[in-house]
């Protein structure tokens, strides 16, 4: 079995350190909001047609972005489809390197394409790149898997109406790449950062010993 998770990997991407911290007390449990929000990517048909639906849904942003967004999505999309009704859904996939879920498997023209439903809130364009070198994962353990090329995948952001395709570029092949040997190598707790902005939102972060100065101090 390959020996990292999606999540390591895009853990790695994001702090190497966090992924120490949370190898060492375990993954934490999914939180029942992020549950609710990852099946209204099941649900978009109704969100797009059904006001009670859309207006009682768990979303971030106003409902008719939500719903302007969606219809976006689908007029743009050629597997719009197939998205919305995925053939598969919260699919096991063990390839080379990574191992984890693929929350759905779309039938696609040119072949299966994984995506990936994320509770937060999308960048201006784009994905986070830690989440790309998660999607860059399940796209490659896809791949192994069917013995076949598979050469971009989907980001899902339902909470706020956003449906993203990316390639598996050189780029985002490369970062991937550096977080497999970052996870490689962590098996002790990295170095320390300073007044490191990914800190303040990080689960870790009372127990992790890292120096954090205020802007004050820095001055």
């Amino acid at each position: 079995m390959a020996e990292h998770t999606f999540r390591e990997l895009e853990t790695a991407a994001y702090c190497p350190r966090k992924l120490y911290y949370r190898r060492r007390e375990g993954p934490p449990d999914v939180p029942d909001e992020v549950g609710r929000i990852r099946e209204l990517a099941f649900d978009y048909e109704r969100l797009l047609t059904d006001d009670a639906t859309l207006l009682t849904a768990p979303i971030e942003a106003d409902p008719t972005t939500v719903r302007e967004r969606l219809r976006a999505a689908r007029d743009r999309l050629d597997d719009w489809d197939a998205l919305a009704d995925p053939t598969a859904r919260d699919v096991f996939l063990s390839g080379k390197d990574a191992r984890g879920i693929a929350h759905k498997i779309v039938a696609a023209a040119d072949g299966p394409v994984p995506s990936l439903v994320f509770a937060g809130a999308p960048p201006e364009q784009g994905v986070w790149e830690p989440q790309s070198v998660r999607l860059v994962a399940a796209a490659k353990a896809l791949s192994w898997e069917r013995e076949r090329a598979v050469e971009r995948a989907y980001a899902e952001y339902p909470a706020h109406g956003v449906v993203r395709e990316i390639d598996l570029t050189v780029r985002r092949t490369g970062v991937y790449r550096r977080a497999v040997r970052t996870a490689d190598s962590v098996d002790g707790p990295p170095s320390r950062v300073d007044n490191d902005a990914k800190c303040g939102p990080c689960d870790y972060r009372e127990n992790c010993g890292v120096r954090t100065r205020s802007l004050r101090s820095l001055l």
